[in-house]
């Protein structure tokens, strides 16, 4: 019982955490215009999508339970000053309609290919976080050929990447967490049909809890050059990023050879939740990376 009050106060503390930077995003979010927004036909479903800029073209992927100005809010101006940027909103996400359509990592970087080939992309940088960075993973491994760099913020191939504590999260997720919180806010403003709300909640908290594993060696097997930027209290276990980083072919003595092209990144004193507030040395990562 002790065990179970404390992962329910783990959960109230993510949650009021997303609530206050959630709402500092809001407040400071993208006050630019999207140059091309709209839905993409993808198996079987419409997954909306957002394009700013011009130049080199880059997909951002949201967290769980977010929409693109929620997640990438102050990040967009910015980075469409030097690229063409795609922002997603995936399966049940803000604009995108909910569906029954079983949710799974596979589909969901289907539709972010089959997106890519409406819009005439032959290929991009990948940039996922959390949830995101679940779908980006997949996507270098099963399109590998589309893919140009992959960017990882806050995210694991595998349910053993996280802390214990978060795992036992995942598992107790509640609807009810997300009542007056600005996730619900903005999904009201833009879903179009509010009343799927619990509906949505109920099939990512189902998706959460669901163990996963994307594979070791399909990891390794990612050619691409990759940057996992991660927070030092983010709740992934930081034994199992290390070694995600050598899949990939870092954490290895550069001086005695050459540097590898993959990175990592872990930023001091942030969060899962408050990394993604960190605007500026997110940025300056992904424009020293890409």
């Amino acid at each position: 019982m002790k065990n179970l009050f404390k992962t329910y106060d783990f959960l109230q503390l993510i949650i009021l955490i997303s609530i206050v930077m959630s709402t500092t995003f809001q407040s400071y979010g993208q006050d630019i215009k999207p140059s091309e927004n709209g839905y993409a036909p993808v198996n079987g479903i419409k997954v909306y999508y957002e394009v700013y800029g011009e130049g080199q073209p880059i997909v951002l992927l949201h967290g769980a339970y977010m929409t693109i100005d929620l997640n990438w809010g102050q990040i967009i101006p910015e980075l469409s000053k030097s690229r063409k940027v795609i922002a997603i909103e995936l399966q049940g996400h803000g604009h995108t309609p909910f569906s029954d359509r079983k949710l799974s990592l596979d589909t969901l970087a289907s539709d972010v290919e089959e997106v890519m080939d409406y819009l005439k992309i032959d290929s991009a940088d990948i940039v996922g976080y959390s949830f995101g960075g679940k779908v980006a993973y997949q996507f270098a491994i099963q399109s590998p050929k589309r893919l140009k760099k992959l960017v990882i913020i806050s995210s694991s191939y595998k349910s053993s990447g996280w802390e214990p504590e978060v795992i036992n999260a995942f598992k107790n997720m509640k609807p009810e967490l997300f009542t007056n919180t600005p996730m619900k806010a903005a999904y009201d403003a833009v879903a179009p049909d509010k009343t799927k709300w619990t509906k949505f909640l109920e099939q990512m908290i189902a998706s959460g809890a669901t163990p996963f594993d994307l594979g070791d060696s399909n990891i390794s097997k990612i050619a691409a050059p990759v940057l996992i930027i991660a927070g030092d209290n983010d709740g992934l276990d930081k034994i199992e990023l290390i070694k995600t980083y050598k899949l990939l072919g870092g954490a290895v003595t550069a001086d005695f050879g050459a540097m590898p092209k993959s990175q990592l990144a872990i930023v001091p004193g942030q969060g899962h939740v408050s990394l993604m507030k960190q605007t500026t040395i997110i940025l300056t990562y992904l424009n020293s990376f890409l």
